[in-house]
């Protein structure tokens, strides 16, 4: 995580909230923020979930399912 410049020299802090669908190959699709702190703390929020690796899709029935999921992200300073 990359805590954008300007959020630091503002002292923006708090926790953005992104929703997504796993999709059944496990790829992200619908990625949005659902919950705001900033533009550039939701844009690095976005960025982090873009960029992160393919999950597990779900499975019901033995089946694989997409699933949406909710993610909460925190920003704080020290």
């Amino acid at each position: 995580m990359k805590y954008p410049r300007n959020a630091r020299k503002n002292k923006i802090q708090g926790r953005v909230d992104i929703s997504f669908i796993v999709e059944t190959d496990g790829s992200l699709t619908d990625i949005k923020v659902s919950r705001s702190v900033s533009p550039d703390l939701d844009d690095e929020a976005l960025r982090l979930i873009k960029s992160s690796p393919k999950w597990k899709p779900g499975i019901k029935n033995g089946k694989l399912i997409p699933v949406k999921y909710s993610v909460p992200i925190n920003f704080s300073l020290q």
